[in-house]
């Protein structure tokens, strides 16, 4: 798609903020128009279109999606939207263990802990702690309890939550962000630790520190976002 504008602007709109490419509303891919919730994140999201080039690169807009997400697929439906990420009350990264490497496991107990106890402390639940790979069931109450945090959320929560649950492979480390107990950059560090970990025993991977270095980005737009609205 070529660019068709030569000024992107944020505009008052429905209570909300849209943006303005020439005088005309920026719309979903479903056609809706794209409001969002706060003058900032109006600006933030124009912004993206002003920077654009000849040709519209969706990759260089990462908040513009972010939001076509929320209005196009979170709203109609919260519950369907929630679904995929409350089902990581089930298997959450911080409860799995090495069953091999004691320094890495120690590293795991040491990182891994504090967020658990204060999901603990804050859902008023109890979580089951494994070594190894294998499956393990966790207590009825405490899957509730995380579901139901995930399932309270606005559809703009929840989008931004979306991308820090399954980039990071934990529920727990979502909700603590989301509710301001942890910063973003010590989450990051907990949920990476294993491959972190590896590459300073056996050395980097270009692959694999590209995939990180692009999960990353990803994970810093969906925090930015959550500031944003």
């Amino acid at each position: 798609m070529k660019r068709f504008w030569k000024e992107a602007v944020a505009v008052p709109e429905n209570g909300g903020w849209g943006v303005a490419l020439d005088g005309r509303p920026v719309r979903t891919p479903k056609r809706a128009l794209l409001i969002v919730p706060t003058e900032t994140l109006g600006r933030t999201i124009a912004a993206e279109w002003q920077a654009q080039g000849e040709d519209i690169s969706p990759a260089t807009m990462p908040l513009t999606g972010l939001a076509n997400a929320a209005i196009d697929l979170a709203t109609p439906d919260p519950a369907a939207f929630a679904e995929p990420i409350a089902a990581y009350a089930a298997t959450d990264l911080f409860c799995y263990r090495d069953d091999r490497d004691a320094a890495l496991q120690a590293e795991q107990v040491a990182a891994w802990n504090p967020h658990l106890a204060w999901a603990e402390a804050r859902y008023g639940v109890e979580f089951t702690i494994t070594q190894g790979i294998l499956p393990v069931n966790q207590p009825a109450e405490t899957v509730a309890a995380l579901r139901d945090a995930v399932f309270v959320q606005d559809p703009w929560r929840m989008t931004a939550l979306t991308p820090l649950v399954t980039i990071g492979g934990s529920l727990v480390a979502g909700l603590a962000h989301i509710e301001e107990a942890v910063d973003a950059e010590t989450l990051w560090q907990a949920v990476s630790l294993d491959e972190l970990y590896q590459e300073r025993r056996w050395g980097a991977d270009a692959q694999a520190q590209a995939q990180r270095a692009a999960h990353k980005r990803d994970w810093d737009n969906a925090v930015r976002f959550l500031k944003l609205i």
